[in-house]
């Protein structure tokens, strides 16, 4: 008797225990039984431009999922699913047949639109469910393609900004909450509900859409004129080293990256692309030699066309020499010979510390994916020739954001800014998690041998090599490069070349760099100066006056005519307040008056900019 009174109040306390101690911790754990969970998706983050226009975002879309023990006749459910997404019925009838709880009808149900979601629910077939998904969404199909990336079916970043930032952008997955029994049969004295899904965080870029768009269209304007096999372009800002926009030609719509080539869509030619960069590398030289007061601006050099160097007889791009030269005129005319010379006095050790100290060998830490580091001359195996080639572009191989770092480097006073593509990380309620501050890491060249650059840049493009990039009123300064491409085997291809120019403006207060290649174009003279020039001219003419950055025609260095090859320009006069009799005649422009009145109340252009010869000078006149 004592025994069974001992184990009765046992039982009683233990039951009374599990009734009210562990009643949550057990009704949770039924619960969690009974439940079977369709995920739901609210959508990656979004990407934004700097201006906060939304470059990537998400459209809705539908996912196709199974409770299989619900579904009673699965071959006629799987054959009118198969009708309706247009895939065989086997491949839906080996997803009901799987022993899951809960089975996610992918790929072939995932991310439907809610045309074909709304076929699939008329046939009110036991057991299938349809859950909120997002995919991703593209407003401008292609631009941005390398530097984006993109996502897989699950919504995980697989390549470019969509892969490196992929923890911030990712969202928290909800789901849909069903209960069935152990046979998988609806309790319907249970109500299924929702667990909400969180949005992954946006980040903002320092892209600039509307400068994307005007390198864009140059691009495809030069892939339509020249058939190149690829063109890199790039504008950043000197001050600050933020990427304002980036193009590569060949172009992929990023939503069907799968109908192209792995090479165009997974490599970032801005970052990874490694070659020869030629006479653009010609700003380094230049400036360490200048840095190191090893000559002036206004000494000669004389080429007669080649230099005999370590019995190798190694020729300037103008087989006839340029003669007798200031070394100012050798960077304008870009000047094999006389880069050299330059090569001699500053020795293998000094040359390869400053290429080192501008960041070529070694990546810059631009946050693009697949970043090179280019491949720089041994010191312990440089020779004379080797010195004297990397001297002028050649045997070093360099990225083209390494270039632009270094154009920067030479014309913010020396400074060496790492670029960058974000600007900031902002949760869903626009609070800011992370943001993105640019150091300067070193300078390396002195401010005045960076003024010094200014103006010798500034020259090469008003009378020197890069003349076709001259805008007037613009001050643009920069340096052309036309680079042989290496053979695998050793040696240069004879008719291929990367042709290229590297740039800034304005010289007086240097805002952006500008970097152009077009990789072996069709049809046309091999030569930077011809072909690359005139591109990054037309990029600066569009932006430029969009980022407010004024004319400068009374400071600029001007362009020096050459006869029945350059446009003619002049400075239009000031004829406001003036009547119309006395205004004078012109035989460099042309005038038009609109309006009614005998006096001058406004022109177009105003007093002080230049018009090309023969043009028309806009007179309203009134009283």
């Amino acid at each position: 008797m004592l025994v069974a009174v001992i184990c009765f109040i046992a039982l009683f306390t233990r039951l009374t225990f599990i009734s009210f101690g562990l009643s949550d911790f057990i009704n949770q754990k039924a619960y969690d039984q009974w439940t079977r969970d369709i995920p739901i998706n609210n959508g990656r983050g979004n990407i934004y431009d700097r201006n906060g226009e939304l470059i990537v975002g998400n459209k809705m879309a539908l996912t196709l999922a199974s409770i299989n023990k619900q579904v009673s006749n699965k071959e006629n459910a799987a054959s009118s699913i198969a009708q309706i997404l247009g895939v065989s019925s086997n491949k839906i009838l080996a997803h009901l047949n799987k022993k899951n709880s809960v089975e996610m009808i992918k790929p072939e149900g995932r991310k439907l639109s809610l045309e074909v979601a709304r076929k699939i629910m008329d046939l009110k077939i036991d057991g299938i469910y349809l859950a909120t998904d997002a995919s991703r969404y593209y407003p401008y199909e292609d631009m941005l393609g390398q530097s984006l990336g993109f996502t897989n079916i699950d919504n995980e970043g697989l390549t470019g900004l969509e892969l490196k930032y992929n923890e911030y952008l990712k969202e928290k997955d909800g789901a849909l909450k069903i209960y069935t029994d152990a046979k998988g049969n609806l309790m319907k004295n249970m109500v299924s509900y929702y667990s909400g899904a969180t949005s992954g965080m946006d980040i903002h870029l320092s892209i600039d859409l509307n400068i994307n768009q005007i390198l864009d269209n140059i691009v495809k304007n030069a892939a339509a004129n020249y058939n190149p096999e690829s063109i890199i372009a790039g504008v950043m800002s000197v001050k600050t080293g933020e990427l304002l926009g980036i193009s590569q030609y060949p172009f992929y719509k990023i939503e069907d990256y799968q109908n192209y080539n792995q090479e165009i869509y997974n490599r970032n030619y801005l970052a990874w692309k490694s070659f020869e960069p030629g006479s653009t590398f010609k700003i380094v030289t230049y400036s360490a030699a200048l840095n190191e007061g090893l000559f002036d601006i206004h000494q000669t050099v004389n080429c007669t066309g080649s230099l005999s160097i370590g019995g190798h007889n190694i020729r300037c791009w103008r087989r006839q020499g340029h003669g007798v030269q200031t070394f100012l005129e050798a960077i304008q005319n870009s000047c094999n010979v006389g880069f050299m010379r330059l090569g001699e006095r500053l020795g293998k050790e000094k040359l390869m510390k400053y290429i080192r100290e501008f960041g070529f060998g070694s990546k810059t830490g631009v946050d693009l994916t697949g970043e090179a580091t280019g491949i720089l001359f041994k010191e312990s195996s440089m020779g004379p020739t080797e010195l004297a080639t990397a001297s002028f572009g050649q045997g070093n191989s360099s990225t083209p954001i390494q270039l632009m770092q270094a154009m920067a480097t030479v014309l913010n006073n020396g400074n060496l800014i790492t670029p960058s593509i974000l600007k900031y990380v902002s949760d869903p309620l626009d609070n800011i998690v992370y943001e993105n501050k640019n150091t300067i890491k070193r300078q390396v060249i002195s401010e005045n041998t960076s003024h010094i650059m200014r103006y010798a840049l500034e020259m090469v493009t008003a009378v020197g090599t890069g003349r076709n990039a001259f805008r007037n009123g613009m001050r643009i300064g920069g340096k052309t490069g036309t680079s042989q491409i290496a053979l695998k085997e050793g040696g240069y291809a004879n008719d291929r070349y990367i042709l290229s120019y590297l740039g800034g403006a304005p010289m007086d207060d240097p805002e952006v760099v500008v970097y152009i290649a077009i990789e072996h174009p069709k049809n046309t003279v091999q030569y930077g100066g011809v072909v690359a020039a005139p591109l990054s001219g037309e990029i600066f003419e569009n932006i430029l006056p969009y980022l407010k950055i004024g004319s400068k025609y009374d400071t600029e260095i001007k362009k020096e005519y050459r006869y029945y090859i350059d446009d003619k320009y002049f400075t239009v006069e000031d004829y406001i307040g003036m009547l119309k009799e006395v205004i004078p005649s012109n035989n460099n422009y042309k005038y038009l008056f609109l309006g009614t009145g005998t006096k001058v109340v406004s022109q177009s252009p105003s007093r002080g900019e230049v018009i090309k010869e023969g043009g028309t000078v806009i007179i309203y006149l009134g009283n």
